[in-house]
């Protein structure tokens, strides 16, 4: 398994809408300093950065300086519409990448059932140039009837991204995210948390954390993957809270990749 760094790991540093900017915005050629820095192997680009908004120049440095560094790339959008995944497609294949990830915009049964002929449409120039499409849960579609349209279309370029924590608010599990969706799973991302009641007791917050400091079995997960004959990437994501700034806050954000890529070191090397 590979080791990635996420761009949604490092989310306040690349710049959160309706925030105060970071002094310095992160961008894709300082994302993949911070992988290199941090120990990861690959580098998965979601769509807070964009690669869409790359010249083709910079594409090319981009693709040559994640050859230097040892660093894969995976590239990442939103949506499914057949003129959307193919662009990210030819992305994919300028950068010698052999992911794309998106997830499925239109909310609940129906936006399943939209996406099923875009991906139809896409999937035969996916398979040409033997990249693979990862689709991502999210919680605006119950995971049951996700993975059925991923089996029902039942292509070789296509699997799951599989987010630990984002269907929780369709109020599913991470167990049993995990158990419905790992054997789909071609990249993973772990995303650790905590549930903690309010103050007043009336109510709970749910909150990111650290990797290996929060209530996901990370070393079951990895385990499950391995057991089951899948080598899905696996690629840290953050949900830093707001500190208040945005200079203490991408502090914090720093600290916490820094300490989870170290976490996640240990188990999926």
């Amino acid at each position: 398994m590979r080791l990635g760094l996420g761009s949604f790991a490092l989310a306040w540093a690349v710049g959160v809408p309706g925030y105060p900017p970071p002094a310095r915005p992160l961008d894709a050629f300082g994302l993949l300093e911070a992988a290199r820095e941090m120990g990861a192997t690959l580098v998965q680009f979601g769509d807070n950065l964009p690669l869409e908004n790359l010249t083709p120049n910079e594409l090319q440095r981009l693709r040559r300086e994640a050859l230097d560094a040892g660093l894969a790339l995976e590239i990442g959008c939103r949506g499914t519409s057949p003129d959307r995944l193919l662009s990210y497609l030819a992305i994919a294949q300028d950068l010698g990448t052999h992911l794309v990830r998106t997830l499925i915009t239109e909310p609940g049964l129906p936006g399943l059932a939209a996406a099923e002929p875009d991906l139809r449409s896409a999937l035969p120039s996916y398979e040409r140039a033997g990249v693979t499409l990862a689709v991502e849960n999210y919680d605006a579609h119950p995971v049951l009837a996700f993975a059925g349209l991923i089996r029902r279309v039942d292509s070789p370029s296509l699997g799951v991204c599989l987010d630990t924590l984002n269907s929780l608010g369709a109020l599913e599990s991470p167990a049993a995210v995990i158990g419905e969706l790992l054997p789909l799973a071609v990249s993973i991302h772990v995303k650790d948390f905590t549930i903690r009641r309010v103050e007043h007791r009336m109510g709970f917050v749910v909150e990111g954390t650290p990797a290996g400091k929060g209530r996901l079995d990370i070393p079951g997960m990895i385990a499950e993957a391995r057991a089951g004959g899948r080598d899905p990437g696996v690629v840290l994501e953050l949900w830093t809270p707001w500190q208040g700034s945005i200079g203490a806050t991408v502090e914090l954000e720093q600290a916490w990749a820094r300490q989870s890529m170290s976490y996640l070191g240990r188990i999926v090397q």
